[in-house]
């Protein structure tokens, strides 16, 4: 009798390894914009795909566009952190002041204008200055979008003087500082909210990228776009793929691992190319539908540059007065550029 029972409980107990091993997770993810937008579509899409794959289809990866779990695109950290949804794509810099250090990656003229170098060095100066501030999540990946352009009702910018008295849409607090520096009158608004803006005449235009241009049916809602010379963005915006930190925590150590090998430098830079990919495609629109395409000279390139240096100056004060380095910030925000352009070696 003793050996039968102990044969039933090892089976039992077999079984049960079988489930644990066995294991299978459903992970909710939303973002804010629309799924064909590039980062969804060339990003987010295939990232949870690979992750299905890689797992042998024990994690299901729900993906939902235009915040459908709820909640507004600027509360995106906050419902990761506190488990309302798995995960999601976060912009810090939707809540000024809270993640200062992660503005230095926003400045001015910091990174070049290929989305993939860009989000290569963000993942780098994340690793190095931001994951304290993160660590109410767990962060997959650190990215930039492409290079940021004007957009505008009329005609195209083609001076500083241009920018006097627009009421200009900026996505963060150093776009929207640069966007006062050079005599605009910025309006800091999430990117839902900017067509509705520009429709209703809340503003005259603003700064975005190619990528989104489409899905913000900007070649219907403005006339020209505008970028700066050289290879160095006007100004950019800093992103983090998360996920819900217990969530992670409890999955079984090999689905940790997909997870894993699906974040960090890799992850990073890939989300960073759908920007560069979306990029292509929303600049060919743009100029199908007749609009202007322009691009500053130069020597007007150089004024707004040295406006950007005030900006950056200004920045590295303020945040000397938080307590911060700033000067170091800004010094390693340009390192970790220069470092991932000259280096194509990997970076963990």
């Amino acid at each position: 009798m003793k050996t039968l029972k102990s044969a039933a409980l090892a089976a039992l107990l077999g079984l049960t390894a079988t489930n644990v091993i066995a294991q299978e997770v459903t992970l909710r993810f939303q973002h804010f914009v629309s799924p064909k937008s590039a980062n969804p579509t060339y990003f987010i899409g295939p990232w949870a795909e690979k992750v299905e794959q890689d797992s042998n289809g024990r994690i299901k990866v729900e993906i939902y566009p235009f915040m459908q779990l709820g909640g507004k695109a600027p509360s995106q950290y906050d419902l990761i952190r506190d488990g309302a949804i798995d995960g999601g794509w976060v912009i810090p810099g939707y809540q000024p002041g809270r993640f200062p250090e992660a503005e230095a990656m926003e400045l001015p003229f910091m990174v070049t204008k290929s989305a993939e170098e860009a989000s290569k060095a963000a993942w780098v100066f994340t690793q190095k200055h931001l994951m304290d501030d993160f660590k109410d999540v767990h962060v997959i990946a650190a990215h930039m979008h492409g290079r940021g352009l004007v957009h505008k009702k009329g005609p195209a910018v083609q001076t500083v003087e241009d920018f006097e008295g627009l009421k200009l849409r900026g996505p963060s607090r150093p776009a929207t500082l640069l966007l006062k520096e050079v005599g605009a009158t910025p309006i800091g608004m999430p990117v839902p909210a900017f067509p509705e803006a520009l429709s209703k005449g809340v503003v005259d235009g603003g700064v975005i990228t190619w990528e989104m241009s489409p899905s913000l049916k900007l070649d219907e809602l403005t006339d020209s776009h505008t970028d700066v010379a050289g290879d160095k963005s006007l100004y950019n915006l800093y992103f983090i793929w998360a996920m819900n930190k217990s969530k992670y925590e409890s999955l079984p150590d090999d689905l940790k691992a997909v997870i894993d090998a699906n974040s960090g430098f890799f992850a990073s830079a890939w989300a960073g190319r759908a920007h560069d990919t979306g990029d292509k495609v929303g600049k060919d629109v743009m100029t199908a539908a007749g609009n202007e395409i322009a691009v500053l000279n130069e020597a007007e390139t150089a004024r707004i540059q040295e406006l950007g240096d005030v900006v950056t100056q200004n920045w590295i004060a303020e945040m000397t007065k938080k307590g911060l380095d700033g000067a170091t910030l800004v010094e390693d925000a340009r390192a970790a550029v220069q470092i991932t352009r000259d280096s194509s070696a990997p970076m963990n």
